[in-house]
């Protein structure tokens, strides 16, 4: 199920990256295999925007979006998943969004605010101009566009599905939060320990009126932790019943289904017989990516801070899932200089980059230039609760 892939070049790639990985003293760098991208557009979400672009990159290469979780960075996630690496092998493209301790203290994207889950708005807004910017710059193809991410940035990978559905071939949200889960910080909580159990419909409803779109939905897989404390298990059949209901599955039961001693999967197919929606639960699994690290077949990654190693490689899991392999778009890369290199772009706005062959609402161009954010408030309620928002980066995130 894997992709295949050349390994030797692989391995050569990994053995690279994990010396870039350490400095001259044994710590930790603080960037990779990543270049910074600057003046790509209106950025009224104040992010950063960090791509990964293998060398000669043919024109009508796919995109993957990735959104790290709290507490990391866009270098962080990439270390931990092996994403540049694999990029390099499958022939990817790579956009890595990063959150600013300004607008959030614990680096989680405000996947719980409401400025921040709108289409033409806030941090839905910056990543949607930091991927038209990409696409075409580097003539990437506009129908295979994919998004992923962890906790907050499992979150915001929902919202970005619902905001511009018409953008994502597909997306697979890990430990995250369906759209519309709670918005404010009480609902937020609340959400992400125990979500309200509802009917698919409603789950879908809540996409519906995120745009007006009406073409076909992004595919979508999950993958939960069995042992998360931070986000509820029951989170992922949340967000299983709002895509379901949007690919007119709900009530049906999985085409596939596959379990081992620590890897669940069910599986609903769509007429055409490609998976619409997956949902993967990891035995024992607290909070975080589940990995297989190493440099064999595979393999991917390097097990950290929420970057998990057990023995299940959802990096290899998602890219099958995204139609990514080496049938498709096999090549050896050299390496790529080590260090975080900026680079200035052309602003470039525009209304949308659409997949081939699908009806798309008509939008307005958004203006350049920043815009405001409204300022977070919260009444504290108490020292326990004040904890536990600072714990669940639910603090601090005043724009200003």
């Amino acid at each position: 199920m894997n992709p295949r892939l050349d390994l030797s070049a692989l391995m050569r790639l990994q053995k690279q990256h994990r010396r870039g990985a350490q400095s001259a003293n044994g710590g930790p760098r603080t960037s990779t295999r990543l270049e910074e991208v600057t003046g790509f557009g209106p950025n009224p979400g104040n992010l950063r925007m960090l791509t990964h672009v293998p060398k000669d990159l043919p024109a009508g290469a796919p995109l993957i979006v990735a959104l790290h979780g709290c507490t990391q960075s866009a270098v962080d996630y990439d270390e931990g998943t092996g994403l540049s690496l694999m990029a390099d092998a499958l022939g990817f493209a790579l956009l890595l969004p990063e959150q600013q301790r300004a607008n959030n203290v614990n680096l989680c994207f405000n996947w719980f605010e409401a400025g921040d889950t709108a289409r033409e708005a806030g941090e839905p807004l910056s990543i949607r101009q930091m991927i038209a910017n990409l696409v075409r710059k580097h003539r990437l193809d506009p129908a295979r566009v994919f998004v992923t991410g962890l906790s907050a940035g499992g979150a915001m990978t929902s919202v970005m599905m619902a905001t511009y559905p018409e953008v994502f071939a597909a997306g697979a949200v890990i430990a995250g939060l369906p759209y519309a889960g709670g918005i404010g910080v009480a609902e937020a909580l609340r959400t992400m320990a125990r979500p309200s159990d509802l009917l698919p419909a409603a789950r879908g409803a809540a996409v519906r009126a995120a745009s007006a779109y009406t073409g076909p939905w992004p595919r979508v897989a999950i993958w939960q932790g069995q042992a998360d404390t931070t986000v509820s298990p029951d989170n992922a059949d949340e967000i299983a019943k709002q895509w379901l209901d949007l690919h007119g599955l709900a009530g049906r039961s999985p085409d596939f289904e596959q379990r081992s001693a620590v890897h669940a999967e069910r599986r609903w197919t769509g007429a055409d017989g490609k998976p619409m929606v997956e949902l993967h639960r990891i035995a024992g699994m607290a909070h975080g990516v589940p990995l297989h690290p190493g440099e064999g077949e595979g393999m991917a990654g390097i097990a950290g801070a929420y970057m998990l190693d057990v023995g299940v490689s959802s990096t290899h899991e998602i890219l099958r899932f995204f139609g990514l392999s080496a049938s498709q778009a096999a090549r050896k890369a050299p390496p790529r200089p080590r260090g975080t290199v900026t680079v200035d772009s052309v602003a470039e706005t525009v209304d949308r980059v659409e997949p081939v062959a699908t009806a798309r609402p008509v939008e307005p161009k958004p203006e350049a230039g920043p815009q405001p954010r409204p300022a977070f408030a919260f009444t504290d309620p108490g020292a326990v609760i004040t904890k536990a928002l600072r714990a669940a980066g639910l603090m601090g995130t005043d724009r200003r």
